[in-house]
């Protein structure tokens, strides 16, 4: 969808079938730059793992995917790249937890999968152990990860709607596959499956402890009274229209990733958002000692 045209005509020259790297990294910056697997508070190297990621179930440390061959990605296939992130399985055939947002990039195509990889394979390589997870038992058991895929996950592909524009579906296709806005501004039950019911209606209990908001068009609780323009200058820039920046996590997301998008994707980010069923949910955090961690 992203850059779908350009991709396209690349596939149609036999000279260029090979991923493009720059569309790749177009694409790692719509997914938001993937924060997570930097470690920014020990300034350790782009992408070499090591951030903890706190969550309900423990403590979670972002993976090293710089194409270090012994601890990172360097050795893996295109095909292993796309089973992680399609099927949250690793070249060894171990569950990933959904922590990795696998759950939400099974919706990216292959093309952009593809080109996404050959990104993160021309980064310099970083010699860095991945840190062991600190969980919850049973949570970091594999039986339990192999009982949520078959009885708690129910995969669904991209389809684009043929009633609504192009310019809606790019947009679909930004918020729930690449961007993977839900993973953090859903809430999630007990299993740690995101509700349905409440989809883009916000979570207290975002990635590292985060408040993350309601992004639906709720007049009073969500975004509502934000219009197109609101939206995209706020990706683009970390200002929501009171006035008030962007804290915590969501200011990472920004600078790494969305403040590089071009504007026809930041309008159809916006126009899908406000799209939206509104929903009703007010979060506030618990105490004015936790009142910094709210995102936006």
């Amino acid at each position: 969808m992203i850059l779908c045209n350009q991709l396209e005509a690349a596939e149609e020259s036999p000279v260029n079938l090979a991923p493009n790297i720059s569309a790749g990294k177009y694409l790692f910056q719509a997914a938001g730059g993937c924060s997570c697997h930097t470690d920014t508070k020990n300034n350790s190297a782009f992408l070499a793992g090591g951030r903890p990621i706190e969550t309900p179930f423990g403590t979670f440390y972002g993976t090293n995917i710089t194409p270090d061959p012994e601890t990172g990605i360097g050795n893996w296939s295109d095909e292993d790249f796309i089973r992680a992130m399609t099927q949250g399985l690793s070249p060894e055939g171990n569950h990933y937890f959904p922590v990795f947002p696998y759950t939400s990039f099974q919706r990216i195509s292959r093309k952009d999968l593809l080109a996404l990889k050959a990104y993160l394979f021309s980064l310099p390589p970083v010699r860095q152990k991945n840190l062991p997870h600190d969980l919850i038992l049973p949570f970091g058991e594999q039986y339990a990860m192999m009982f949520w895929k078959n009885f708690v996950w129910s995969p669904e592909p991209f389809i684009s709607n043929p009633e609504r524009t192009e310019s809606w579906n790019r947009g679909e296709y930004l918020a729930q596959a690449l961007a993977h806005c839900g993973e953090c501004h859903t809430p999630r039950n007990l299993l740690g499956a995101l509700k349905p019911e409440m989809h883009f209606a916000g979570s207290k209990e975002g990635p590292e402890g985060e408040l993350a908001p309601n992004i639906t068009p709720d007049k009073e609780t969500g975004i509502g009274s934000w219009n197109k323009v609101d939206i995209s200058y706020f990706l683009q820039n970390g200002m929501k229209p009171d006035g008030d920046d962007v804290q915590g996590l969501m200011g990472e997301v920004i600078e790494l990733g969305y403040q590089h998008l071009l504007e026809e994707d930041l309008d159809a980010l916006a126009e899908y958002l406000l799209s939206l069923t509104p929903i009703s949910n007010e979060l506030r955090p618990d105490s004015a000692e936790n009142s910094e961690t709210e995102e936006y």
